[in-house]
């Protein structure tokens, strides 16, 4: 088979384009490398194997036109696309056509030339608006949603906020109607927090990465300056590990005859939440340091809780998640090390 990954040297499309080439199966990606840590992740990737790769913009839709006209791809991971919050408040219109319009592009393209293939599609839980209209308790650690204690379904209904949450829920309902209207194989995830390994993380996205980096920089005493965070420290995600993702996408994949047409949330779950405060915590025990920082204010449309409940993509595929927050913790911080100790070199 085929496989073109979209954004395939970002974090989550290089850790699938990895498993295409274990799996010995044709490799295209298409990225422009405007990531930090893109050009990293695509040399790790070119000493694992061989593949086809396109420096190509997916704002551009005749390089993404030409692109599935002439490779022909069965199976599209599109992963390529703006990710952060902040980046999509001051600079919307980039975060639209990155987002919404590359998004059209490949799907047009789809329709046009390869209508049989299937698209998985990598959305956001920010399509679901900051839940303002819902109940919250304050606890000392965490946030707690009582309303919904194994997590938001997808019943729950969708209130776009910022420019970001605009440009994916355009994009995601993209997709839901072309399986709808012209029959194409596309599925939406609508993921939580994600990290592990080939994440190169910022201060604008990939908070775990982030702040086991700050974490692992105290450890080694390369910052000693405070570090930042927005809020009180009491926001709660669950965190899923790029292990599980990867057999996510695999998975459903088998069974995109049934999950076509259909958005699912996709997270760590209740069992995989942490705050802030209580990542803060396991980074202390497990590398026996103090983290310091400075609190700023909340980020505009911040959530103030987001769970995923797994139910729907379960009962479809039987995925859930294998890695624990501790044992994802663990790698985290051994993959952290590893690009830290690299780059002091």
């Amino acid at each position: 088979m085929k496989y073109l990954i979209t954004g395939g040297c970002g974090f989550i499309g290089s850790n699938l384009a990895l498993e295409v080439l274990r799996k010995g199966e044709e490799l295209i990606i298409f990225d422009n490398l405007f990531r930090h840590g893109s050009a990293n992740n695509l040399a790790s990737l070119r000493e694992e194997g061989s593949f086809h790769y396109y420096p190509f913009d997916i704002r551009n839709n005749n390089d993404v036109e030409t692109v599935i006209r002439d490779v022909k791809p069965d199976v599209i991971f599109h992963l390529a696309g703006q990710v952060a919050m902040t980046t999509s408040i001051t600079n919307p219109r980039m975060d639209f056509e990155v987002n919404t319009l590359g998004t059209f592009n490949v799907l047009d393209s789809i329709r046009k030339y390869i209508p049989y293939a299937s698209i998985l599609y990598s959305s956001t839980n920010k399509v679901y608006g900051d839940f303002s209209h819902l109940n919250f308790e304050e606890r000392e650690k965490r946030y707690v949603c009582t309303s919904y204690p194994n997590g938001f379904n997808e019943s729950i209904g969708l209130d776009f906020h910022s420019p970001y949450g605009c440009s994916k829920g355009a994009a995601e309902q993209y997709l839901l109607d072309y399986a709808r209207i012209y029959g194409i194989n596309s599925a939406v995830f609508r993921h939580s927090s994600m990290y592990g390994g080939k994440q190169h993380p910022t201060i604008d996205q990939g908070w775990i990465g982030w702040f086991c980096q700050k974490a692992m920089e105290i450890k080694k005493g390369l910052n000693q300056e405070q570090f930042t965070i927005s809020g009180n420290g009491k926001q709660v995600r669950d965190v899923l590990h790029a292990e599980d993702v990867v057999r996510l996408y695999f998975k459903a994949l088998s069974q995109i005859d049934q999950i076509k047409g259909q958005a699912f949330n996709i997270g760590g779950g209740v069992e995989n939440s942490l705050s802030l405060l209580e990542l803060f915590l396991e980074l202390e025990k497990n590398l026996s340091i103090s983290m310091e920082y400075k609190r700023l204010p909340a980020r505009e449309s911040d959530q103030l809780v987001f769970i995923s409940d797994n139910s729907k993509i379960k009962a479809y595929t039987n995925w859930e998640p294998s890695i624990n927050a501790t044992e994802g913790l663990r790698k985290m911080l051994q993959w952290i090390e590893f690009t830290i100790d690299n780059e002091i070199k």
